[in-house]
């Protein structure tokens, strides 16, 4: 199964997976945690290119093609042949961050970015990815407060983050069946308790 975890800045995805992914072994499953950008070493070098605070003069348009550069690389090298040997595979962020932020946020065009998108992944797409939801303004504020990495992607204005999050809204509409939202703005454990019955449920479901 390969699950992948979305939302906007601050949501928590990074502090989940790794509690995810110990739980999970510990029901018996072999599982893979990895990241988008970043999983291989190719795409952890164009991650860098990416957050650098230094590349601020990025055109929206290299940003998404680098972004499925990232993400071309870590399908053929990570994900699909761990897939294919039957392991669960646990993304932090996949082409739904594309469509979300290149897509939404920088205001491109949909059609275009999606092709893009189909063409670097070879159409491999997640059985259930799960958007851990809040408010803008608390996500980029928990993560001034708690001193986490501030990146380029972070940098952009509110507004554009209030699209990013409009923009996954609208995908949770056009795909129900694949996408379960999650209330991120309550406690950690709550969280996470809710992220283990989803995933649970679900592996039960296609088990």
């Amino acid at each position: 199964m390969f699950i992948t975890l979305e939302g906007p800045e601050g949501s928590g995805k990074t502090s989940h997976i790794p509690y995810l992914v110990e739980y999970l072994r510990e029901q018996g499953h072999v599982v893979f945690p990895t990241r988008e950008p970043g999983g291989t070493s190719i795409s952890e070098q164009v991650r860098d290119i990416l957050h650098d605070l230094k590349n601020a003069e990025m055109h929206p348009r290299t940003e998404t093609l680098l972004y499925q550069a990232a993400r071309a690389q870590i399908v053929e090298q990570v994900i699909q042949p761990r897939l294919t040997a039957g392991e669960i595979v646990i993304s932090d962020r996949y082409f739904d961050s594309t469509i979300a932020y290149q897509g939404y946020g920088h205001q491109q065009n949909l059609d275009e970015v999606r092709a893009l998108v189909k063409y670097a992944t070879g159409g491999l797409t997640p059985d259930l990815t799960i958007l851990l939801d809040l408010e803008v303004e608390i996500g980029l504020k928990r993560k001034t407060q708690n001193e986490m990495e501030w990146n380029r992607m972070d940098a952009y204005t509110v507004e554009f983050h209030k699209r990013v999050r409009a923009g996954y809204l609208e995908m949770v509409k056009a795909e129900p069946k694949r996408w379960v939202v999650v209330n991120s703005d309550q406690k950690w454990e709550s969280v996470q308790e809710e992220l283990k019955r989803v995933i649970v449920g679900r592996l039960q479901v296609t088990g």
